[in-house]
């Protein structure tokens, strides 16, 4: 490490607190495509993406371009003051693309956490009720609602209660460790029926204002749940009226090969939250709904004074031509073929890797000490990242124990920027294997 390196980390340690935390110890002065350059001049291949934000990769030329061309118009004038139009046009858009053959409206905030809160407040206005039903394993963010909705207590809910009221938390669809100790397919989904169960000793479904799920747990382990589990949950959902929220935070954007991941499920969500990559690194999150719902809090009930900035608004509408337009959703299919030959290959060399699931690009291989115990391998997995890290490999780690190894590299990734990425992460197990 450089005295440049160095020296900034002291400046980080003397001037910001050590909560916000740091995967690495790099300071980068450059990111293009799928690769960054720290200030040491060291280049690493990014199977991180920012923690899911660079699906079209850093510095894309055309979401520069957005930017630079609205920041050359106007910044900011907040929507609330004076209306712009890459607002609108934005909405239109998602209004569009977001699944379900009914009326939609779509309103911006800034992070995904802040989307959560919205959906909630949503939800809870136009039902007139106040329960909120999460999942085991789930991350929504970090504010008050989002922390309050999300699974895990360290790092996330330590010492910060107390948390929301009105917060119900059920078990998921985590095949690999079934919460009713079941087998897929003879268990027929039970997780998802348990859901009538949970109304008799909880909360009443009279009093539950919405359902929020991700369709594919991203913090929580990349837990992807079986075909007939969002069909079954949305089923009970409709029977006593509930809006099912789908947080597509992490999932969404094209992460999962389709640009909802909830569509290779083939519901219709009531409500779904959006942000991370929507933006192509710009802060900006989105709420689409249903008319009846998004339109019943009264005028002023919802904003904020930064959301759907117009630079951000210009970059999304740059990052939906270049899925779209530029195919890059099929490069993303195609990529997570890839991806899911050689980790089941890897599964098949190294003894550690108990469970390999996922859709497209989006996957994760779960660690664990001994494939008939399943004991977490948390240790193993952040070595395995410091590994590759050392090798010139970005990669996270994920999971309420920490032993999930995911990918989340941008969809512009060349051929020999993967292979090189895949090598490292191979040479990393073998390493891992022989400490």
């Amino acid at each position: 490490m450089s005295q440049i390196s160095q020296d900034l980390i002291k400046r980080r340690e003397k001037n910001i607190p050590q909560g916000p935390f740091n995967t690495t110890t790099a300071f980068i002065k450059k990111a293009e495509g799928a690769c960054m350059t720290d200030v040491d001049g060291k280049k690493y291949i990014d199977f991180a993406g920012g923690i899911g934000v660079n699906n079209v990769g850093h510095s894309h030329p055309k979401v520069v371009k957005a930017i630079t061309d609205q920041a050359n118009s106007y910044i900011h004038t907040c929507f609330h003051v004076a209306m712009y139009e890459p607002y609108v046009e934005l909405a239109e858009k998602l209004n569009m693309l977001a699944p379900g053959n009914f009326d939609k409206m779509t309103m911006f905030a800034n992070s995904g956490a802040e989307a959560v809160e919205n959906a909630v407040k949503i939800t809870r206005y136009a039902t007139k009720r106040t329960g909120i039903i999460c999942f085991e394993n789930a991350f929504h963010g970090r504010t008050q609602m989002a922390m309050s909705l999300t699974s895990k207590v360290k790092p996330y809910k330590l010492n910060f209660g107390p948390f929301v009221p009105e917060v119900y938390r059920m078990p998921y669809a985590y095949c690999y460790r079934c919460p009713f100790k079941l087998k897929y397919p003879s268990c027929d989904t039970a997780c998802a029926d348990f859901l009538e169960d949970f109304f008799i000793g909880n909360v009443a479904p009279e009093n539950t204002a919405a359902v929020i799920a991700e369709p594919i747990q991203g913090e929580g382990g990349f837990v992807t749940p079986p075909a007939e589990y969002f069909p079954k949950l949305k089923k009970i959902c409709e029977k006593y009226d509930i809006p099912l929220i789908i947080d597509e935070i992490q999932a969404g954007s094209g992460r999962t090969g389709k640009f909802f991941a909830i569509e290779h499920w083939g519901i219709e969500p009531d409500v779904i939250t959006l942000a991370k990559s929507f933006a192509g690194g710009m802060p900006l999150s989105a709420v689409i709904g249903r008319i009846d719902l998004m339109n019943a809090p009264h005028v002023g009930g919802l904003g904020g004074t930064y959301g759907g900035n117009p630079v951000s608004c210009a970059a999304a509408l740059a990052v939906l031509d270049i899925l779209y337009e530029d195919n890059l959703l099929s490069k993303a299919k195609n990529l997570g073929k890839i991806l899911i030959d050689r980790f089941t290959k890897f599964a098949g060399q190294f003894e550690i890797i108990g469970d390999v699931r996922g859709k497209g690009p989006m996957l994760g291989m779960e660690l664990v000490k001994d494939r008939e115990t399943k004991e977490p391998a948390a240790e193993e997995a952040k070595k395995l990242v410091q590994l590759c890290y050392e090798k010139g490999l970005i990669i996270l780690s994920c999971g309420n124990f920490g032993n999930v190894i995911r990918t989340l590299m941008p969809f512009v990734i060349t051929d020999e920027e993967l292979e090189k990425g895949l090598s490292i992460l191979e040479e990393s197990f073998h390493e891992l294997e022989r400490s």
